[in-house]
């Protein structure tokens, strides 16, 4: 990845999404119960990035071993999430219900999740590859958005006015 030098913000429009999602497993020798879970998330992901069209803005995936993973995404909006997540035709849905059905079974794994919609955000990047937010949206010099955080989050809601500038 290429360093972008300088001091950059990332320019999310209201309502983008921030979605955490994250496994933990209870009984690591319970691989045949725990590990549909864990193969299930590469699929999702392939499948979002072939089709941008779906809402996907960006991922990164983190892992906390041995129990544990975590993926971080963005996506264009809520409505974009919930429709992927409800489709029987996509990756989600079935995996869902897979989970459920063994998760009612046994206490082998857990599943959570946050989702944040953007009202209001901020984000700086000093010498830094593209990275987390600024990965997904576009990035802006943050001296354009303010010097301060007060300043940045107080602006973060005029990004959609101020993207092409």
């Amino acid at each position: 990845m290429d360093v972008k030098a300088g001091r950059w913000a990332a320019r999310a429009d209201e309502g983008t999404v921030v979605f955490l999602i994250g496994m933990r497993i209870n009984r690591l020798r319970a691989v045949k119960q725990w590990w549909p879970v864990f193969a299930a998330m590469p699929k999702m992901m392939r499948e979002l990035s072939q089709d941008p069209e779906l809402g996907l803005l960006g991922a990164r995936g983190l892992y906390d071993p041995p129990r544990g993973a975590t993926m971080i995404q963005y996506w264009r909006s809520a409505a974009d999430l919930q429709a992927f997540a409800g489709d029987r035709d996509h990756a989600h849905r079935p995996a869902w219900t897979e989970f459920f059905r063994a998760a009612y079974q046994s206490e082998t794994v857990g599943v959570w999740h946050e989702t944040y919609v953007l009202g209001g955000h901020e984000s700086v990047y000093v010498n830094m590859p593209a990275f987390g937010l600024g990965a997904a949206v576009p990035l802006g010099e943050a001296a354009t958005i303010g010097h301060r955080a007060a300043d940045r989050l107080s602006a973060s809601g005029r990004h959609a006015e101020t993207a092409g500038a």
